[in-house]
């Protein structure tokens, strides 16, 4: 089966995928003779010109609703000049196979693909059924907002959706200090938003300055919204998250903060919270996250410009109001001739439940490999596909499968990304083994 897993992500690796223009068409035709090769029915779609929706299925026997396996095709662009290698060789080299997807989301897809081959293959020897459908997807256009992929299938055919659970990138398997290891099952989602700070002042010729010049009143504005953060709130998830996490955290100083984190005490918690927050990416799980991402203003050297502004991308905690998140920003923005408005408002997804029958069987195939994992739910900061099927009322979770350093996994959207084999093949019997054991 390694030498397998391996030969097919490098296969997918080599189909550029890179969105824009995604291109992901040859790439499901290629996945869809695999499928069809093996006996397993297939559907494509062609959202648009070399665009693609593959659906797989593999029949059960009816007694449960069925599970999806959900992978995107795309991956986002690269800069050559900054990659040791070719990022669309998928090269092997050091135990670890490069190229661009290999993180994000191709080696997911080479995993599902194992898994439904898997499956079918064990079907075809012991004639036994499942007690489920096992759906197989793989969507274009995931890193672009997905409006020609699991967007257009919710628009088009959200029949075929109608499922029970889905398993989906999103979580986290990580390596920490000592070599010992968590896995991170996203159940649930932050929302993002788009919230734009405008400052107006004169405009005037550049040779008389102005005290009310709107790039100085959007710098005092900026400087405002640098020293403030959102206060933290704990929700389900989060406070499940951090006292799983501290049973196996190897540094005591932060292990002891998240015990008082998620304590009843408030004195504990606000303790607790100080140290926690200044690991950014735990910070970004306790509160509303607000991000300056854009700056906005002037044309030319010697015009002072009437405006300046600058897009903050705010991601809120679930059950929590951009609206008071706003409401609190300008509360704290007191320079003159400075507004705040949200420019575009996410739609929340609700959790999906971490016992349900879906986590308990990711946890149990995760400790089948490695008895001393960590499992424990996640809340992510990082928006993924699964938030439009919990809207449709299907129990998504999210999963990094592949046990990587932070180092490593910090290399997604980034230069020369890479899995390390043994991760690969880590993750593919975790897949296999949550969806057979879910599917008996």
């Amino acid at each position: 089966m390694n030498a397998e897993t391996v030969s097919k992500l490098q296969t997918i690796i080599r189909f550029d995928t890179t969105n824009p223009p995604g291109n992901e068409l040859p790439l499901a035709l290629y996945l869809e003779t695999a499928f069809r090769d093996e006996g397993i029915d297939t559907t494509l779609f062609k959202p648009a010109e070399n665009r693609a929706v593959l659906i797989g299925r593999i029949p059960g026997n009816g007694k449960k609703r069925p599970a999806i396996l959900l992978a995107h095709m795309d991956v986002v662009g690269v800069e050559r000049q900054r990659w040791s290698v070719d990022p669309f060789a998928g090269e092997i080299r050091d135990g670890y196979l490069y190229g661009r997807g290999a993180i994000d989301d191709k080696g997911m897809l080479a995993a599902n693909l194992m898994t439904m081959l898997l499956l079918k293959r064990a079907l075809a020897e012991g004639g036994k059924q499942l007690s489920r459908d096992v759906v197989f997807l793989a969507t274009s256009d995931e890193e672009a907002g997905g409006e020609w992929g699991m967007g257009w299938l919710i628009k088009h055919h959200p029949e075929l959706l109608d499922a029970e659970f889905a398993l989906n990138e999103g979580g986290r398997t990580r390596i920490i200090e000592g070599g010992q290891r968590y896995l991170a099952v996203q159940s649930a989602e932050k929302v993002s938003h788009v919230v734009t700070v405008t400052a107006h002042g004169s405009a005037g010729h550049a040779a008389i300055p102005l005290p009310d010049n709107a790039i100085y009143r959007l710098g005092r504005a900026l400087e405002a919204l640098s020293r403030y953060a959102e206060p933290v709130m704990l929700t389900e998830i989060t406070r499940k998250f951090f006292a799983q996490l501290a049973e196996v955290w190897p540094r005591d100083a932060e292990k002891q903060a998240m015990v008082d984190l998620v304590s009843t005490d408030p004195k504990r918690t606000a303790a607790g919270a100080s140290v926690i927050s200044l690991i950014p990416v735990f910070n970004a799980v306790l509160r509303n996250g607000i991000s300056p991402t854009v700056l906005e203003g002037g044309q030319q050297f010697n015009v002072i410009p009437a405006s300046a502004g600058a897009v903050l991308n705010v991601r809120t905690l679930p059950g929590h109001s951009i609206d008071k998140v706003v409401n609190r920003l300008r509360a704290i923005v007191l320079e003159p001739g400075v507004t705040i408005e949200i420019t575009h408002r996410g739609e929340e997804a609700p959790a999906s439940d971490p016992g349900s029958e879906m986590f308990t069987a990711i946890a149990a195939s995760a400790r089948e490999i490695d008895p001393a994992m960590a499992v424990v739910p996640y809340l992510s900061t990082g928006v993924t596909d699964s938030a439009r099927l919990r809207r449709l009322g299907v129990k998504a979770y999210g999963v990094l499968p592949f046990p990587m350093l932070q180092s490593d996994e910090e290399r997604m959207h980034g230069h020369d990304e890479r899995v390390p084999l043994e991760s690969l093949h880590f993750g593919t019997r975790l897949v296999h083994g949550a969806i057979e054991r879910i599917a008996r």
